[in-house]
Order: C-alpha cells, then structure tokens, then sequence
C-alpha cells in the first residue's frame, strides 16, 4: 500500500510541478520574437514533456538500481533518439547536415579524417630524439576510451567468448574497410597489440573479474534507516548502484538452432552498432572528439545492459517473454536507423568495391559458418535422430533431411 502511495505521489508531484511551468511560460513571460529561438525552445520543451511522461508511466524494465525510473528515462530517451533520426533520415544529405548546426553551429562543415597508419615502426631509428615516438602518438584519449568500453560491454555481453569474438571481428573489419574510411588504416601492432590485447583484452578480463564479483555477493538488502552504523548507511547507499539480483548469462549457442542464430545476430547488431561510430561521424561532418559522439556512447552504455538481458530473457524463456522487450526492440531499430542514414548520405563511399583478397576472406568466412551450421543442427542432428531406424543409415539420415 505504501508503495502504491509513493508511485502515485511521485506521478502527481511531476505533473503538479510540469503544470506550474507551463503556465508561468504561458502567463508570465513574454514571448521573445526569434522564431529560430522559439523553434529551438518548443522542441526542447516537447522532448521534457515527452520525458515527464515516459519516466512516471512507462513499463518497468528487467532493472530496478538505482531506480527504477532512471531505466524509464533512458528509455524515452531512446524513443527521442529514434525520432530523430527518422528526421534526419528524411531530410536531404545537404538540408541532414546543415541541420546539426541548429545542435552546434561549429558543425555542418566537412573535416577530415585522422590517419592512424603511416610510419608503422615500433623502434623508430631515424628519430633520435624519441625512437618511440609512433607508439606514443597512438596513446591519446581513445586508449582508455576503448578499455572502458570493452570493460562495459563485458558486463553486458557476460560472456567471455563472445567478447573476444567481436572484438577480433571488428579488427577485421577495420582491416576490410581502410579503403572506405582513412581512420581505420592502423598499424598491426595497433590493431593486434593496443587495441585486442591490451585495450580490448583488459577490459574483458576486468569485466569478467567484475562479473564473477557481482555473481558471488551476498543479495541481502535492508532497509537504510535500519543499518545502525553510518559505515553501514555509506556501503549501503554504494550497493544502491549495484544489481539487486544476478542472472548469469548462459548463452549455449551450439545447444539449438534458435540461440546460434539469436547468438550471430546479437553479434552482427554489435558490430553494426560499432561500424556507425565511426560512418556516422563520417557522413555527418561531426570531430571525433565533439560531446555528441560521446553522448551517443553514453546513451549506448546505459541502454545496451537492459537491452542484452530483454534479449536474453526473450531467448532463454520464450514461453514467459513472448515478446521481444521494449528496450531491445528500440535499440535494434536505432542502428538499423542509423546504418540507413549512413548509406544514404553517403552512398559513394559504402559502395567503395572491397579488395578481392578481402572478399575472398570473408567469403570463406561465410562459407564455413554455413558449413557448420548445417551440420551441427540438420545432418547430425538428423543423424542422430534416425540412424536407430531399422534398414540403410544412408537412407535414413537423407529421409529424416528431406521430412525435416
């Protein structure tokens, strides 16, 4: 009952209080006569609004810590995200980019892009001064960047194969398209060394280690005011932004055809996701050091963990979560979005032909998946299913193909 109470205080409050502003914007202050102004303040205004409403009423999702509501908020937020690029989207490639100067008035302008290949040496002789000088000139603000983001993406992913599988997948790809963007050309021992080993692969570990805490901690919680100790109020208000509970996840995708094919399709959504950091910043003129690239980091770190765990839920226990969650259905529309936009605003690059050795890779890359996929899940599973059949094994094995 005293929940309920608080819930409906808590909506009430936020409308009382969202009411008292719009009528002292109504009442009480002159309109100012900027229409670009007014324009820009309307928008921002619809999108608190729209907030308000989503963070009081929006459906719970699988997280509860901090609260509730901040999962709420993100949410919407994502909503918000995903109009947005259904606008930009809709817009012409020159109307798209001048628009981002209605956000930043220094964007809308092209910039180029950082080479980061170049002179590969790791000892550089010919510099006398600093024969280390390549390694340090990669040791910028994107090196702890890439151990943080490795490090939460183990927490979401929660499995350590799968990290390592698309952190060396995306290697690759960067190998496969330098030809299409000048800031994928790295060095062998970036690409290997900085960015899989120490970068990627510490981060991993990290994560793991964290993963292995949270799944050990004692869920015994108590109430704040009822921990004597101001001690125990500090580590209690700490724990406040921790899981309330833990679900390890087991992905299994070798157990059935459902969960390799949900397994390859998580990981070909992170790499997209990852692919349009990088073009989008591309195809919108933006810095890669400008506040909205890394808001759209940030927007992806507090929104991929619910996202991971709706899809795991949907996969693990398909007769409870019948469908997909609302979290993981807005995430997957958001980099199918932003993927559209790249290939619209810049065709001519995305269609850049790939190297044939390249093609030749990946090609047999494809090949082999299919390869074992057909055979872990159709011919030994069908194998296994009527070679206890009486008559030809032969037989047996091509009638169960052909009836499954």
């Amino acid at each position: 009952m005293c929940h309920s109470l608080c819930r409906r205080a808590h909506t009430l409050t936020v409308l009382f209080i969202l009411t008292c502003a719009l009528v002292y914007v109504t009442l009480l202050e002159e309109t100012p006569q900027d229409t670009a102004y007014n324009t820009k303040r309307g928008i921002i205004a619809s999108i608190l609004v729209f907030l308000c409403f989503g963070v009081t009423q929006a459906k719970d999702g699988p997280f509860s810590r901090p609260h509730p509501a901040y999962w709420r908020f993100w949410l919407c937020v994502s909503v918000v995200y995903e109009l947005f690029l259904i606008f930009i989207l809709f817009q012409t490639v020159h109307d798209g980019r001048q628009f981002m100067k209605y956000i930043d008035p220094k964007l809308g302008v092209p910039l180029p892009e950082r080479d980061y290949g170049g002179n590969c040496l790791i000892y550089d002789p010919g510099n006398a001064t600093d024969p280390f000088h390549n390694i340090w000139d990669k040791m910028d603000g994107f090196v702890p960047a890439h151990f943080l983001g490795w490090y939460i993406k183990t927490l979401m992913i929660r499995d350590w194969w799968m990290c390592m599988i698309i952190s060396v997948m995306f290697e690759f790809l960067e190998y496969s398209l330098e030809h299409q963007l000048p800031n994928f050309s790295e060095c062998w021992w970036d690409h290997w060394i900085m960015d899989v080993l120490v970068c990627n692969g510490l981060g991993i570990y990290c994560g793991m280690k964290t993963l292995g805490w949270l799944s050990m901690k004692p869920y015994q919680w108590q109430g704040l005011w009822n921990i004597p100790t101001y001690k125990g109020k500090i580590k209690r208000i700490a724990f406040q932004f921790t899981p309330y509970s833990w679900v390890k996840f087991e992905w299994k995708p070798a157990s059935n055809l459902r969960r390799w094919l949900a397994v390859l399709g998580i990981i070909f959504m992170f790499l997209l996701a990852e692919l349009n950091t990088f073009y989008l910043k591309f195809v919108l003129w933006m810095p890669p050091e400008h506040y909205l690239v890394l808001l759209r980091l940030v927007f992806f770190v507090n929104v991929g963990g619910v996202a991971m765990r709706e899809i795991y839920d949907f996969m693990d226990d398909p007769k409870f979560h019948k469908k997909l969650g609302q979290q993981a259905w807005i995430v997957a529309a958001i980099t199918v979005t932003e993927f559209l936009i790249v290939v619209k605003y810049d065709p001519h690059t995305i269609m850049l032909p790939i190297p044939f050795f390249v093609t030749q890779c990946w090609f047999l890359g494809i090949v082999l998946i299919l390869t074992w996929t057909l055979w872990r899940f159709f011919i030994r599973y069908c194998h296994t299913m009527c070679t206890g059949h009486h008559g030809d094994e032969t037989q047996n094995v091509f009638l169960c193909l052909w009836t499954s």
